[in-house]
């Protein structure tokens, strides 16, 4: 049986909401809604969707702590909703591991092109190297850090846990399956199978400086995640 597509609204807008849901079932998707993330976390309990489309402007806990939230416990794809100007909105959403973004106003056809885009790159993620190797230790040294590739936890030298965001570890772990390999900004983003970040080349860079804090010894001299002048970043495993 083919799978039908759910996705989540979240937006406290309910003409917005209804139009979107509406929209939706006429593309052969199935919708569900909620006003605010007490009703996301209702709907939630209930069925896991396929995508969340989370409104950065809600009432009480504001859409980015929310996808903080989502992609902390579930693998749903995230597509942020921001306003036309919101560039710092987008970028922290992105930071925090959504998957794309669409700005208001919006035509729901674009929109419908960037939920198939995300479910497309969810669908295509293969499993990364190191997981099909059956040999491959759980857990392998990263910098100062030791990063269990099972749990996706990363664990400081003294055993306590290092937080990172989902999209962290993305990176981390593409860095980790490609050892002594220059990639290239747009090979990483490929990689990791996230959204298509060509307008905000500058935010991979953001994402391995917040890395460097929290993996390498000294972030101002790393060694461990290396710049590649010209090209981009590589993993260099200690000796």
């Amino acid at each position: 049986m083919t799978h039908t597509p759910c996705v989540l609204v979240v937006d406290d807008d309910q003409p917005t909401r209804e139009m979107l849901v509406e929209f939706l079932a006429t593309q052969g998707y199935r919708a569900l809604q909620a006003e605010d993330g007490t009703a996301m976390r209702r709907q939630l309990e209930h069925e896991a969707p396929d995508i969340v489309l989370l409104d950065v402007r809600l009432p009480g806990e504001d859409g980015l702590t929310l996808a903080r939230y989502l992609r902390e416990r579930y693998d749903a794809g995230i597509i942020m909703v921001t306003g036309s100007g919101d560039v710092v909105d987008r970028i922290v959403g992105l930071e925090i591991g959504a998957d794309d973004y669409v700005a208001k106003p919006f035509d729901p056809r674009e929109l419908f092109a960037r939920i198939k885009s995300v479910l497309r790159r969810l669908q295509a993620r293969p499993p990364s190297p190191s997981a099909a190797v059956p040999d491959q230790p759980l857990r392998v040294p990263f910098g100062r850090c030791t990063v269990d590739l099972g749990a996706h936890q990363v664990f400081d030298a003294d055993g306590s846990e290092v937080m990172v965001t989902h999209m962290e570890f993305d990176l981390l772990r593409v860095l980790y399956d490609n050892p002594g390999k220059a990639l290239s900004r747009d090979q990483i983003l490929s990689l990791t199978k996230n959204r298509e970040w060509e307008p905000f080349d500058r935010s991979i860079d953001i994402r391995i400086a917040r890395l460097r804090r929290k993996v390498e010894r000294d972030p101002d001299q790393p060694r461990a995640i290396r710049t590649v002048r010209g090209v981009g970043y590589m993993f260099v495993p200690e000796p």
